[in-house]
């Protein structure tokens, strides 16, 4: 349903620039005719297809990273102690510089492979993540713990379990929410220094002021993406159906 979703809006968009361009006048230099842009993506589509995956990989795996270290992070900074005030301080603090200020330092120590894409995608998503976490696991399940606590049963990991399985469906929610952030993050990686994946190709049609490969590009990132989400979401509902169980 969801790719369904996104290939009709794609197409609904692309019709609206198309009426734009015969509406004003606009040259075919400008925004491309119709056949110059189905043939980038029918005819040329393998030059897409396979830069967009290398990017979903490395977004997916960004996104996996940024997960852990949102749920660390969120882990130590749920308790309100002085460590977990400076954890969740250098957090903030962090996310408050933009990427494009940090990725030229990134690209310094990491170079412009693999591991600067990871970093960046993760960098970009794990905020969210680490709000929901901390929200998630700073808020008592009152009823459910105080038994735990009665029985003498309660440590850290139970508490933590009691709170994730009392909001699952939330956690689930931001997670998906969030895999779209790792494919951003790991385009600006690309389109600022990278040189593999489908941000190269965007800035290279950039550079050739080739709008139809750029529309292209844009096609194949919404149905990556889309093909992810759904995945997440099926996971997530394979998760929760498991643990009702």
């Amino acid at each position: 349903m969801r790719l369904v979703q996104f290939i009709v809006i794609f197409l609904t968009g692309l019709c609206i620039l198309l009426a734009v361009k015969y509406l004003a006048g606009l040259s075919d230099y400008l925004i491309p005719p119709p056949e110059e842009i189905s043939f980038f993506l029918f005819n040329k589509a393998g030059d897409f297809l396979f830069p967009a995956l290398n990017t979903t990989i490395v977004a997916i795996a960004g996104h996996v990273l940024a997960i852990l270290i949102a749920v660390i992070v969120a882990f130590w900074a749920r308790t309100g102690s002085r460590i977990s005030n400076m954890v969740k301080t250098a957090a903030y603090n962090l996310q408050a510089y933009p990427v494009v200020a940090i990725a030229p330092i990134v690209f310094i120590f990491l170079g412009d492979g693999l591991s600067s894409r990871l970093l960046i995608a993760s960098l970009i998503c794990y905020f969210p993540l680490l709000l929901s976490f901390l929200g998630i696991f700073s808020d008592p399940v009152t009823d459910v713990e105080h038994f735990f606590r009665e029985t003498g049963r309660m440590d850290a990991v139970t508490e933590l379990s009691i709170r994730v399985f009392e909001n699952l469906d939330k956690i689930i929610t931001v997670i998906t929410g969030s895999g779209t952030l790792a494919m951003v993050g790991t385009i600006v990686a690309e389109f600022l220094a990278a040189t593999n994946g489908i941000g190269y190709v965007i800035r290279k049609s950039l550079y050739q002021n080739n709008l139809a490969a750029i529309l292209s590009s844009l096609f194949f990132i919404g149905l990556c993406s889309s093909l992810y989400l759904m995945a997440v979401e099926a996971a997530g509902r394979m998760i929760k159906k498991k643990i009702a169980a």
